[in-house]
Order: C-alpha cells, then sequence, then structure tokens
C-alpha cells in the first residue's frame, strides 16, 4: 500500500513518527475499550478492518487515505485485538510485556538502520511480497489442519522476519527519498500494521516457548 514516487518537497522520518505515534495511541484505547464490547462484535469489527484496508489499497492513489481513516482503523484495530492479547496474558502479564518490549526494540533496531545507513533495502520488496503470500496461505491453511510442531514454528519465525523486513524496506524508502505530505496517513497505516503484525508474531513465538500454542 505505498504511494508512488513523484518530485516535489519531501517530508522525513521525523514527520513521520508523530503521526505513527498517535496510531498507536488510538490502538492502545482501543485496546483499552476491547474489554468492554460484547464478544458477538468482534468478528464483524475484524470484517470492518479488513474492509478498510482493502479500500486503503484501492484508493490509496486518490490520496483520500486521510487521518481520520488512519486513527479510525487503529482505534478499531486496537478493540479487536483485545480478545488476543486477553488469552496470552492468560499465561501471565509479563509475556505480554515482554513480547511487546521485544517487538519494540526489533522495531525500533530495523528503523534505526534503515535510517542511519540510508542502505536501499528495495531488492527485498518481492522476496517479501512472495513471503507474505506464502504466509497467507499458510495461515489459511492452519485454519482447517491443525499445524505439526515445526509447522508452527516455521509458520511463526517467518512471520516475524516478514514483518522485520517490511520494516526496513518502507523506512529505507521514507528515508531515501521522503514522502509528501498528503500520503503520510497512509504510510504511517504501512508502519503501523508492520508494528502490530510483528507484535503479534512475536507474541506467538512466546506462546511457543511456553507451549500454549503447540
Amino acid at each position: 500500500m505505498y504511494p508512488s514516487y513523484t518530485t516535489g518537497s519531501r517530508l522525513t522520518m521525523g514527520a513521520i513518527f508523530p503521526a505513527l505515534f498517535f496510531s498507536l495511541l488510538f490502538a492502545a484505547v482501543g485496546l483499552a475499550a476491547g474489554q468492554f464490547v460484547p464478544p458477538a462484535w468482534m468478528l464483524p469489527l475484524m470484517v470492518v478492518e479488513l474492509i478498510m484496508i482493502v479500500a486503503a489499497m484501492f484508493i490509496r492513489r486518490k490520496r483520500a487515505v486521510g487521518y481520520g481513516f488512519l486513527y479510525t482503523f487503529t482505534f478499531i484495530s486496537g478493540i479487536t485485538l483485545y480478545p488476543i492479547i486477553r488469552a496470552y496474558s492468560d499465561l501471565g502479564a509479563q509475556v505480554v510485556l515482554q513480547a511487546f518490549a521485544v517487538t519494540a526494540i526489533a522495531y525500533a533496531g530495523a528503523a534505526l538502520y534503515a535510517t542511519i545507513t540510508k542502505a536501499d533495502f528495495r531488492f527485498l520488496g518481492g522476496f517479501l511480497f512472495v513471503g507474505l503470500i506464502a504466509l497467507l496461505g499458510m495461515g489459511i491453511v492452519g485454519l482447517f489442519i491443525p499445524f505439526s510442531s515445526t509447522a508452527n514454528w516455521v509458520y511463526t519465525l517467518l512471520g516475524v522476519l516478514i514483518f522485520i523486513g517490511y520494516t526496513l524496506y518502507d523506512i529505507s524508502r521514507i528515508t531515501r527519498y521522503g514522502v509528501e505530505r498528503e500520503d503520510v496517513p497512509i504510510v504511517v497505516l504501512n508502519l503501523y500494521l508492520n508494528f502490530v503484525n510483528l507484535f503479534l508474531f512475536i507474541l506467538r513465538l512466546f506462546g511457543l516457548n511456553l507451549g500454549r500454542d503447540e
């Protein structure tokens, strides 16, 4: 869901981080609100979330993804994350906190590396796309056929690697080429999805290590 690049004034990561921070803040508020949302509402909200992602893919070139869309999506995303976080918190609140800390460190490390080195990670684009399709395919199969222990680990580690890779890829593009002001919401949406998906796979990794997801 990345915008195309044209000539013109560009914003750098310094202008994008505030929007990313507020996106995570709205998600945190949604997560807190999730405990009050009836379970029957979760599936419809997940459908709304999916529709918004698909819509963002189609309207990004028209630059119609604004901050209202971004923060509404992240708020709903926070709500739908609540059942997952609640389930893992049964293993202990420290499990969720440790997974979040590892995610923050890994994400920040990848972002800093791409920003400081200004390395070009565009070559990862094709590999990441194929990996993401494989990940989605495995996820769909897993809905009908339970994973073996080995398949579970492969799926989870692949997810971690893919979203670290997407973080390097996205931050590299921003650092090297900048972002036009109108494109900030869609770019932040990408970065937010990278963070949340990385967190979910790292949380799953913790669950596997403790035997929950075997």
